[in-house]
């Protein structure tokens, strides 16, 4: 990965354009778009404005290198935060099928869905505490096993809801719907596997 990446990279992740950028910075987008392109390289001057305004090291900037021991530090929060977002997913899919099962309640799909957006927000705090690649590469990570779990829950909701009008936390199954049941594992292993196969293909980079 070149400068140029790097820097498309961090504006990326911070959500801005070229033009905001430029502004931050204080140059034109014209100057930007040439660094990003590979045309030109920002001057030192610049290069310690973008460290400074995206958080890194100029030696993560110009060399993709980050100081170990800040880099581990980030790389263990970071694992820490993904692996609590995961048991948190699986936790509301596990809690909303057994409450479901009891009682058969709306209840047990809020109560899934709670604990499957704090798991996702606690993926975000994580993500938070990374930088640059490290960042990229732990949402791939996270995506490639969590959405298994992040899609199961709310696509049983919708599945249900369309076909038998019970908003359920898993397929249901009743006699003469077994070609419904089929699709919806069908849909459900398509999409999961597809997100799966890009999050490794990508995850590397």
């Amino acid at each position: 990965m070149t400068i140029a990446d790097r820097i498309q990279n961090l504006r990326k992740i911070k959500g801005i354009s070229q033009e905001e950028l430029a502004d931050k910075i204080g140059v034109s987008r014209q100057a930007v778009s040439k660094w990003e392109s590979g045309q030109s390289i920002p001057d030192v001057e610049k290069i310690i404005l973008l460290s400074k305004y995206f958080e890194v090291t100029t030696d993560y900037l110009l060399k993709g290198i980050e100081p170990v021991g800040q880099k581990e530090k980030k790389n263990d929060i970071t694992f820490i935060c993904n692996t609590v977002a995961a048991a948190l997913n699986l936790l509301g899919i596990i809690m909303a099928v057994f409450i479901w099962y009891s009682v058969q309640e709306i209840g047990a799909v809020i109560a899934g869905l709670v604990f499957i957006i704090l798991g996702t927000m606690v993926h975000v705090i994580g993500l938070s505490q990374s930088t640059g690649e490290q960042k990229i590469s732990a949402r791939y990570r996270f995506w490639k096993v969590n959405i298994w779990t992040v899609l199961f829950l709310p696509l049983s909701v919708i599945w249900n809801t369309l076909t038998v009008m019970i908003p359920a936390p898993y397929p249901l199954l009743f006699e003469n719907m077994y070609y419904q049941f089929i699709v919806f594992w069908i849909v459900y292993l398509f999409v999961c596997v597809i997100v799966t196969r890009i999050c490794i293909k990508n995850e590397g980079r």
